[in-house]
């Protein structure tokens, strides 16, 4: 079905062919891993939540070895203990909140006192779903998503100068 999800789309397959196209997918998701870049000002906005104590996590539609991979490209694996990378493996995957809640009820977090950054709108519903406040990377500036954001940004830059 045309702009479906691709999870979702695969969950309604048959056993053997979704099982056959979830192992593609992970092949696919893991080659674009490995040529992932950061996004300007991550290392300092992480450096910076660090600093202060604050605890950081990824939540992600990917493969937590996807994930992982992404992060050491990135050169950002320092950042994110295995226990702080939640994949479509994990937990229901996003929108769903669970993979927040997760993170948040492992750091005795309260979602009231947490922010969803993100740059889809499965990222920002998520937030939404779990309480959490949301704050919209678009380095483009459209924002389509806009009205499920606290906050738009176009860049990582904007959250470090805030904190």
């Amino acid at each position: 079905m045309p702009n479906r999800p691709i999870l979702e789309a695969l969950n309604d397959l048959p056993a053997a062919q979704a099982a056959q196209l979830h192992q593609q997918l992970d092949t696919l998701e893991l080659d674009i891993a490995h040529r992932a870049t950061a996004q300007v000002g991550a290392r300092e906005l992480l450096t910076k939540l660090r600093s202060r104590g604050d605890r950081i996590g990824i939540l992600t539609r990917n493969s937590k070895p996807n994930a992982q991979a992404t992060l050491a490209a990135c050169g950002l694996a320092e950042f994110f203990p295995t226990e702080s990378i939640l994949s479509r493996h994990c937990c229901p995957p996003k929108p769903s909140p669970d993979g927040i809640w997760q993170l948040l009820s492992g750091w005795s977090a309260s979602p009231d006192r947490s922010v969803m950054v993100g740059d889809y709108v499965f990222d920002l519903e998520a937030g939404r779903r779990a309480g959490s406040a949301t704050v919209y990377l678009d380095p483009t500036g459209e924002f389509p998503w806009q009205g499920l954001a606290d906050l738009p940004i176009t860049t990582l830059a904007e959250i470090t100068a805030m904190l």
